[in-house]
């Protein structure tokens, strides 16, 4: 089972995410203009879009944090699944298909690239903090997923924003790498379309990523069941219990990180009284809820027959 951290989503990733790529696309700008590079540009797209996207994921956290109400019932939870989707759908627009129109743009008119040594210094300075950040979301992973493979782990996870801010921030170290090489190339050859490859190859990259994102948080989006684990601690339960002769049907929804929505239809002996059978279903919600506190809303359903 992971250790995720369900009940304390905090956004101390994503702010110094933030703080990140302030620093860097200001420099990716400095940069850009002093050599006319178009990789340069397309970096300094990228990252002001990541800046943009990190802002709108502190709103999804914001707003998946208000309390339940009259028209919300089940609370704001998968909020943050809507501005994660929408994070993914920017990287695609703005940052990679940007990337390629630049890209296309340079191979058709290309252009020497000058004063190299600024954007290599920049691009290095980049990435050793892009690398720094995307290491931090990797030991926070680490802690998060306990016994669980790294990629099983992001690929089933329920923190949207976590993952999103994951895939950024790789994405960025992948693309900078990209674009030191193309300078290079386009410096040390005289040849602009170089330069234009490597804007190419960072849009390809953005696009990836954000197709990626997006069909992942879809599923979230739309209602995902919650971890398997989950399930499983509810058969546990209901075998320990006397009263409990068959869990018949178990469903759960994740309605944000570290909130989840359960339905459960149970078997239980035919000569119980309503009394016992109400201490019976408290105390199987008090012994589930006490194993998995991200269990928020618990409906039980008695029967003496399957379900059909």
């Amino acid at each position: 089972m992971s250790k995720e951290k369900s009940n304390d989503h905090g956004t101390g990733h994503i702010i110094q995410s933030l703080i990140v790529n302030v620093l860097i696309a200001s420099s990716k700008g400095v940069a850009a203009f002093m050599t006319g590079s178009g990789s340069m540009l397309a970096e300094t797209i990228h990252s002001f879009a990541d800046c943009a996207n990190q802002g709108l994921l502190l709103v999804g956290v914001k707003q998946s944090k208000r309390p339940a109400d009259k028209k919300h019932p089940l609370g704001y939870g998968r909020s943050v699944y809507f501005w994660s989707f929408m994070v993914a759908m920017l990287l695609f627009s703005i940052g990679g298909m940007f990337s390629i129109y630049e890209g296309l743009h340079k191979f058709s008119h290309p252009e020497p690239v000058e004063n190299i040594e600024w954007a290599i210094g920049i691009l290095v300075f980049s990435l050793a903090l892009e690398g720094y950040a995307t290491y931090s979301n990797i030991v926070e992973l680490n802690e998060r997923r306990g016994n669980t493979g790294f990629v099983e782990y992001i690929r089933n996870t329920k923190d949207s924003d976590l993952i999103v801010i994951f895939g950024e921030n790789s994405a960025a170290v992948f693309g900078l790498i990209l674009a030191i090489t193309a300078l290079l190339a386009a410096y040390y050859t005289g040849d602009g379309r170089y330069d234009a490859l490597g804007s190419l190859a960072i849009g390809v990259v953005l696009i990836a990523v954000a197709i990626f994102l997006s069909v992942e948080v879809k599923s979230l989006l739309i209602g995902e069941s919650a971890d398997s684990v989950i399930n499983d601690l509810v058969e546990k339960e209901a075998e320990k219990s006397p009263e409990i002769l068959e869990l018949i049907n178990c469903i759960t929804i994740q309605q944000g990180p570290g909130e989840v929505l359960m339905c459960i239809k149970i078997k239980c002996k035919p000569d119980l009284t309503a009394i016992q059978i109400s201490q019976m279903i408290n105390k199987f919600e008090n012994d589930i809820r006490s194993k998995a506190p991200e269990v928020k809303w618990i409906y039980i359903e008695p029967d003496l027959q399957e379900w059909k």
